[in-house]
């Protein structure tokens, strides 16, 4: 648990004796939302909790520690990475739950418990991307709870769930942390220029850590950007593939942000430290062009994880963004 998450934690743990059958735990990507719920199923499966947190020595933590814990299960796309803010390396060709996964949680669930007292915990993450036929079946099981059974929803899209399974829920807000406890808990992940990675991140702090891992690539890109039509597709394509479908995107996606800011206001949010060549950039930039290619963006964002020809995509992407400019 992180020390944002503070309040939230003492507001489950006060009805830790009455929880509902399902917790909401939502808000924004890289707060760390799914640490959080994982640190409650294993405070709610140690056999000898110390006040409310998991003692981390008993034969339920060491199982929980493994992810073998026979009362525990891990819900989400089958090839997805445990982190709900860890970027896929490589476009994935699973990026749902599926119905088939639902359906055997429900033969899971008709079993008996390993432990008689206690709960069974299912942790869902990332929520948003059960299809309709698995949140269907899902929706069956909170219509129906199976006794001493919590379900643990976690998602940054809480708007794309079915209204009736979000309604069987009670939801955990997850507010962005301060910028003060953000900012300390990045520098004390030893994050080089850790004010700027943390503003690049949205306040993010676990993506603010993540992103110094591609520090270089992001900071190659950016060069290539601020060339603007003299930028060369197919020398800068392999940078964009090297950071990955999502993060090269997302990448794209603040510096075009910033270039339309600075067009219509003269501000920029992401890269203050090129403030002149987005300046020289605004010059010659076409602002319809602008917008149309923020939109292709939005588009391509969507289909990131897509099974298609990645470094075709980005440089038909890297292509239409030289086009901008006059």
């Amino acid at each position: 648990m992180y020390i944002w998450q503070k309040n939230q934690w003492q507001h489950i743990m006060q009805q830790r004796a009455t929880l509902p059958h399902a917790l909401l735990i939502r808000g924004s990507a890289g707060i760390g939302k799914q640490d959080f719920a994982l640190e409650l199923a294993r405070s709610l499966l140690c056999n000898v909790p110390i006040e409310t947190h998991a003692c981390g020595e008993c034969a339920s933590c060491l199982w929980f520690k493994e992810m073998h814990h026979p009362d525990f299960r891990l819900i989400s796309p089958e090839d997805a990475e445990l982190s709900e803010d860890t970027p896929k390396k490589k476009a994935t060709k699973k990026s749902q739950i599926s119905v088939a996964q639902i359906r055997q949680l429900i033969d899971y669930l008709s079993l008996s418990q390993h432990q008689a007292s206690g709960y069974r915990v299912i942790l869902i993450s990332p929520a948003e991307t059960l299809n309709i036929a698995s949140a269907n079946a899902l929706l069956k099981m909170l219509e129906e709870p199976p006794a001493n059974t919590l379900f643990l929803l976690v998602t940054n899209q809480p708007q794309r769930l079915l209204a009736t399974i979000t309604s069987r829920c009670q939801a955990i807000d997850m507010p962005l942390p301060s910028k003060q406890d953000a900012l300390s808990w990045v520098k004390e992940q030893n994050v080089s220029n850790a004010e700027a990675a943390l503003d690049y991140a949205g306040g993010a702090p676990l993506i603010a850590l993540q992103g110094a891992a591609h520090n270089d690539l992001t900071n190659d890109l950016i060069k290539q950007l601020t060339l603007g039509a003299k930028l060369q597709p197919f020398m800068c394509a392999p940078i964009l593939l090297s950071l990955g479908m999502e993060r090269a995107i997302d990448t794209l996606q603040k510096w075009i942000f910033d270039l339309t800011a600075y067009k219509l206001s003269q501000k920029s949010q992401y890269h203050a430290q090129h403030i002149n060549a987005l300046q020289a950039l605004c010059k010659s930039v076409n602002l319809n062009l602008l917008l149309n290619f923020q939109q292709k963006l939005v588009e391509a964002k969507k289909m990131a994880n897509h099974p298609l020809s990645n470094e075709m995509q980005l440089e038909n992407m890297l292509l239409n963004y030289t086009k901008i400019f006059n």
